[in-house]
């Protein structure tokens, strides 16, 4: 498959892995609690108007892995119709690949295409985790990209792929494909952030870094990285979104550096509540921040709620700080 040269890259910004919402059990049918797209739509929009960049859909908080094929459209074109008929026309819309299979792979690009996404976030297919070697992602990816309705970005994240790594030439050999429009790392290496954002081999209008992680943001944004796409802030956006926007402004005013350092502080305290409840305490957050979904988790294996008084006791410790800097903004 043919690429244009004006394939159009993400732009940076500060974007949210959007959790998939579900209706309660009680208001479903079938084996498991049916796919809520009117609230996902809701919650979507008021990301959009709190400045968040774009949106992940269909990620591994987006629960892919757990709805069917004509879910995971619906979702998608759910919320890009819901976006555009709210003012939001063109919004960024990534939608995740969480298959290993490259004709599967290429299948799931071509329904988000048509459901409205403009790119695919595809992830390192490690299945067979220690077997997987640099050439052979090489190779994927670029089977993959050459084959690709959308434009892709590499999906780096160990914890759910038996730990494999992406190394940073291979992504200075992948960010050379005129498909490959950029990488999200959702791991801790701050290294590997920082050796592909500021790489002299790579185009960076072109290809963009991304971290999964929040509490790296300033870091990495001060040295060449585009963003982050941030569970956080599903829940406390502004937060997030003024910090995206002081950490990229160059050069930084000592006044706003302060202000960059206080936001961090805040927000990297507050993302050791996701660290510990993972997607379950997403939603659940956003249920008691926003009052969108419901506090009853996903679908199995993920279904289930905080611990009784868990929400009280980390709301208090680590989330108090960033919801004043919230309210303020």
């Amino acid at each position: 498959m043919a690429h244009p040269n004006t394939t159009i890259s993400p732009p940076p910004g500060a974007y949210v892995p959007v959790p998939t919402f579900f209706k309660s059990p009680s208001a479903s049918s079938g084996l498991q609690a049916s796919i809520d797209v009117e609230t996902q739509v809701e919650h979507s929009i008021f990301l959009a108007k709190n400045g968040i960049r774009g949106l992940v859909l269909m990620g591994s908080t987006g629960e892919a892995i757990h709805l069917t094929k004509a879910e995971r459209y619906d979702v998608v074109a759910g919320v890009r119709k819901g976006l555009d008929d709210a003012g939001f026309k063109d919004y960024p819309i990534m939608a995740g690949v969480l298959t290993n299979g490259i004709d599967e792979t290429l299948e799931w690009l071509v329904d988000y295409k048509k459901a409205g996404a403009q790119w695919g976030l595809v992830l390192v297919p490690g299945y067979f985790g220690s077997a997987v070697t640099q050439e052979n992602i090489r190779e994927w990816y670029t089977v993959v990209a050459d084959n690709s309705a959308l434009p892709i970005l590499i999906y780096n994240y160990p914890g759910v792929t038996n730990q494999v790594m992406v190394s940073p030439e291979t992504y200075t050999t992948l960010a050379q494909h005129p498909n490959i429009v950029g990488c999200k790392m959702s791991h801790g290496n701050v290294s590997h952030h920082v050796q592909v954002s500021l790489d002299p081999a790579i185009n960076h209008d072109k290809f963009r870094v991304f971290s999964g992680f929040g509490q790296q943001l300033g870091p990495i944004v001060h040295f060449g990285a585009a963003g982050v796409i941030d569970g956080l802030a599903a829940f406390y956006p502004k937060v997030v979104v003024r910090l995206m926007t002081l950490a990229e402004a160059r050069p930084i005013e000592p006044f706003a550096l302060q202000e960059v350092q206080k936001l961090q502080q805040a927000v990297s305290v507050a993302q050791e509540f996701i660290g510990k409840f993972g997607i379950i305490g997403i939603k659940e957050a956003i249920f008691r921040v926003t009052g969108f979904g419901t506090s009853e988790g996903g679908r199995l294996p993920l279904k289930g709620k905080l611990p009784d008084g868990a929400w009280e006791t980390w709301h208090l410790r680590l989330l108090l700080p960033v919801q004043a800097l919230e309210e303020q903004l």
